[in-house]
């Protein structure tokens, strides 16, 4: 989180009132407390204990929709407890938490593709050649059925250019990911041409993509077929998802998305802030491809009277001198 812990657990994109957030934490310490072993006595880690609470306030306040993210990895991190999720989603790889989950890029997707389940789709964006492989002989081990998902280009084409809330050209694949993600959510509920939950309290029927029980899918969502496994598309390890019309919805939802301390400008007077959370090697590229394009774009004052900051954070174990050097 940026400012309070709060941020982690949010409904309807707002962090949980201070109230609200009190009130479960106590509720789940006192409870976790009482019935904790008393040989082998200790509470959950921090993170631990932040995900059990937030599956408790999702439960409790009755949410149609939980999004969660994964902590670090996937195979063996405490989110991945969800046995049936709806859908899963593996964004672009990069080399981070290497004590954790090994020092490649095919050790980290081995971890990644920890989170798929048998009979749930998961959809990947545009990965280097192995770490695509590590995936897809993941998800054949695990019965699960991998997509990758089409460029942003493809769901624009003969229509408008879709705008993006979030800066720099990394956010397209992130977007293409999302709108596979929600489309599929939404099939799997069978919805009709809406965007929304039916049914509360997480129960999720599971039912085969484009066959819900006579529910039609919303107007522009094609169906995605089960693809025999072992095969390959025009040399692809990994069938492509077919491309489909986002509805009004998506395309609101895709503009107006915020990420703060992400990508961000923040004027401030004579100096101009620019904030982004970038730590590893391709994400201080990405970072730096936005800053050129956000700040050296514009004319500076003649005066200087303009000064422009980049905000550079790291933490850890992370090698400083390597990444400073990509920002030179």
């Amino acid at each position: 989180h940026l400012v309070q812990v709060r941020e982690r657990i949010r409904i309807n994109g707002q962090p949980i009132s201070k109230e609200l957030f009190s009130k479960y934490f106590w509720l789940v310490y006192n409870r976790l407390e009482e019935t904790k072993d008393p040989v082998h006595a200790s509470m959950p880690a921090y993170f631990r204990f932040l995900t059990i609470m937030a599956f408790h306030v999702f439960l409790q306040e009755k949410v149609d929709l939980a999004v969660v993210e994964v902590g670090i990895g996937g195979a063996y991190d405490c989110t991945n407890i969800i046995r049936a999720p709806v859908v899963c989603g593996v964004s672009s790889l990069g080399i981070d938490h290497t004590s954790i989950l090994g020092d490649t890029m095919e050790k980290i997707a081995w971890q990644k593709g920890g989170i798929f389940k048998p009979g749930v789709p998961a959809f990947t964006v545009v990965q280097p050649e192995r770490p695509l492989e590590v995936l897809r002989d993941r998800a054949q081990e695990r019965e699960c059925l991998l997509y990758l998902c089409p460029e942003l280009d493809a769901f624009e084409e003969g229509r408008r250019v879709l705008e993006l809330g979030l800066a720099g050209t990394h956010q397209r694949s992130n977007a293409a990911l999302a709108l596979q993600l929600a489309r599929t959510w939404l099939q799997r509920r069978g919805c009709r041409g809406k965007v929304g939950g039916q049914g509360r309290g997480g129960r999720t029927p599971l039912w085969p993509l484009g066959s819900q029980r006579g529910t039609r899918s919303p107007p522009g969502l094609g169906e995605l077929k089960e693809v025999p496994s072992g095969t390959e598309l025009a040399g692809r390890p990994v069938p492509l998802a077919p491309a489909f019309r986002p509805t009004d919805a998506m395309i609101q939802g895709l503009r107006d998305t915020e990420w703060l301390g992400r990508t961000q400008v923040l004027p401030r007077g004579p100096v101009t802030w620019y904030l982004d959370g970038a730590h590893t090697t391709s994400s201080v590229q990405a970072c730096v491809r936005w800053f050129r394009q956000a700040a050296l774009n514009q004319d500076k004052p003649h005066d200087g009277s303009e000064v422009r900051v980049l905000l550079f954070n790291a933490t850890g174990d992370r090698d400083m001198a390597a990444l400073l050097k990509l920002l030179l």
